[in-house]
């Protein structure tokens, strides 16, 4: 018995959803030749484009692949540079104003000055160095020549372990061996 109550009622929902497509259907034969051709022409065009396309990759295949070689290695160079070109530490300056008090009588520090071992003269030209003097004006208030300036600063430089005039006298400034 239950089984035919379920039998009935399938069968009025088949007839309730074929008058649903009878609805329907009606707009599809009044247009069927239309939508028949329309679908015919897509799936048409669709095999002749890729035809078309077969026939190409075939012929240009070499070139095909070249380019697309070509393309990723391009891609690859870009990322690649970005990579390197890309700083690995961000550097941030940052400038303060600095007071320092300087002593009202200065004093040699005989500490720094013999741990560095500087002769007279070096520690002579490196009092005329922080004056801004050049070689020559050295030269000319020491009595000797532009080579013999040279050397004690060279020498200077060695043991105060520095590259430039402006790093010498800046050092000697902080361990207090010139005012």
């Amino acid at each position: 018995m239950v089984g035919s109550i379920n039998l009935i009622t399938t069968i009025f929902a088949i007839f309730n959803l074929g008058n649903l497509m009878l609805l329907k259907s009606n707009f599809l034969t009044r247009n069927r030749n239309v939508i028949l051709y329309g679908i015919s022409l897509a799936v048409l065009l669709f095999l002749l484009k890729w035809l078309e396309l077969r026939f190409v990759i075939m012929s240009h295949a070499f070139e095909i692949y070249a380019g697309i070689i070509a393309l990723i290695f391009t891609g690859l160079g870009i990322w690649l540079a970005l990579k390197l070109t890309k700083p690995k530490v961000k550097t941030v300056f940052v400038e303060k104003e600095i007071y320092v008090e300087k002593p009202k009588n200065f004093t040699v520090n005989q500490h720094e000055l013999a741990k560095l071992n500087l002769s007279k003269r070096e520690l002579e030209v490196l009092n005329l160095m922080a004056t801004g003097l050049s070689n020559q004006e050295i030269a000319a208030h020491l009595f000797v020549s532009v080579n013999t300036v040279k050397t004690h600063s060279s020498k200077l430089f060695e043991k105060m372990e520095v590259k430039r005039r402006t790093q010498a006298v800046e050092m000697a400034k902080r361990l207090n061996i010139i005012k």
